[in-house]
This record gives structure tokens, C-alpha cells and sequence, in this order.
């Protein structure tokens, strides 16, 4: 398995169409680095609530903040990092083997995720100290 790690992580922004009518951004099959094979979104999420808080062993997911704000805490074996996301056409493409945490959503928030894999309970590590060995601690 190839070690990875936050710095691994990153914002991509999307094509953003500007028109007096209102912006428009599209996701085609060159704008993430996967193949869609699962789509859903968060929402009606409290403001003290956290969504995550696991990792998966193979799926990658891309986040986009469709309406207000929230935070992700990424980790992997040594370092931490914190993205807000808050722009609808700049989302967070998240590396497989790196935990995340969803947090401080703001009123009206709608997070969704694109997945490069379906749903399958054995990719995902739910247990910190089970990622910690996962990662070598």
C-alpha cells in the first residue's frame, strides 16, 4: 500500500460559469482523478455535531460545500490539518489512509461527497487506535 499522507490531500477547484442568472459548475470525468461510483450528501447537520471520524483503505471521496461552511480535520501517521470549506466550486479531493473528521458545520450547510467506490463496511477503519496500527503506530 502506498503510504498516505495529508499533504496528499487537496482543494480542486471547478470550472465556475458566471452568468447574470447565477454561477453554474460542472464535474466531468476529467475534473476528479476516479470514477463516480457513489454520490450522497450531508445536511441538517447541528452545529456541535461531527460527521466522519474514520478512514477508509481504498475509497477516495471529493467534498464540495454546496451551501454554508464546515471544517475537515485530516490526520495520517504524523501531522494534522484543518480545511474549511465554504465555496461551492472549490471541493476537497480526500487520499484513501487518511482520517477525517467533519465539524463546525454553519446553518444551512449541505456537504456533498463523491465516491470512488460503493458502499463497503470492511474499507472503512472507525476505531483511532485502529488507524493508528493501520498506519504503523
Amino acid at each position: 500500500m502506498k503510504e498516505t499522507k495529508v499533504d496528499d490531500v487537496r482543494i480542486i477547484d471547478l470550472p465556475k460559469i458566471k452568468d447574470s442568472r447565477g454561477n453554474l459548475s460542472v464535474i466531468e470525468n476529467n475534473t476528479i482523478p476516479f470514477d463516480i461510483k457513489r454520490v450522497y450528501y450531508l445536511y441538517d447537520v447541528p452545529s456541535d455535531a461531527y460527521r466522519g471520524g474514520h478512514a477508509h483503505k481504498k475509497l477516495v471521496q471529493f467534498l464540495i460545500p454546496l451551501s454554508g461552511s464546515f471544517d475537515v480535520i485530516l490526520k495520517d501517521s504524523i501531522k494534522t490539518k484543518s480545511v474549511t470549506l465554504n465555496k461551492p466550486n472549490k471541493g476537497l479531493l480526500i487520499t484513501s489512509g487518511v482520517w477525517r473528521e467533519l465539524e463546525n458545520f454553519s446553518s444551512g450547510a449541505v456537504c456533498l461527497v463523491l465516491a470512488s467506490e460503493v458502499y463497503d463496511e470492511d474499507d472503512y477503519i472507525r476505531e483511532y487506535k485502529a488507524f493508528k496500527n493501520y498506519k504503523g503506530l
